[in-house]
């Protein structure tokens, strides 16, 4: 199966942050993990990637620490904050009831 889903306009913030809620990770790590949770279906480019990793450290939502990467490089790896974790939770609920109402939408029938 080939990388066919495309990240939806407005959710690659929701992705990064569910991938960094898992534990930390430096930038290249947080593409991989949300690569590797979509059933390897969806591709993160880093030009993406990096600026918004950027903008989310800039709002407070992940914090930054330089580190060394499992191939010994220099690396920032990044935590959720506690705006982070409730700005988190707050998008995920709003996903999870979005997606619901998809559902109905979808699958309701009627004349045509």
């Amino acid at each position: 199966m080939g990388r066919d889903v495309d990240v939806l306009q407005g959710t690659l913030n929701l992705l990064i942050l569910k991938a960094i809620s898992m534990g930390p990770l430096h930038g290249y790590a947080v593409l991989l993990r949300i690569e590797q949770m979509s059933g390897e279906r969806m591709e993160i480019l880093q030009g993406t990637l990096y600026p918004a990793l950027y903008k989310l450290e800039a709002q407070g939502l992940i914090a930054g620490q330089w580190g060394e990467s499992e191939n010994n490089r220099k690396a920032k790896f990044y935590t959720l904050t506690a705006a982070g974790r409730k700005q988190f939770a707050a998008e995920q609920k709003k996903w999870a009831d979005l997606s619901e109402v998809m559902g109905k939408i979808l699958g309701t029938e009627g004349a045509a």
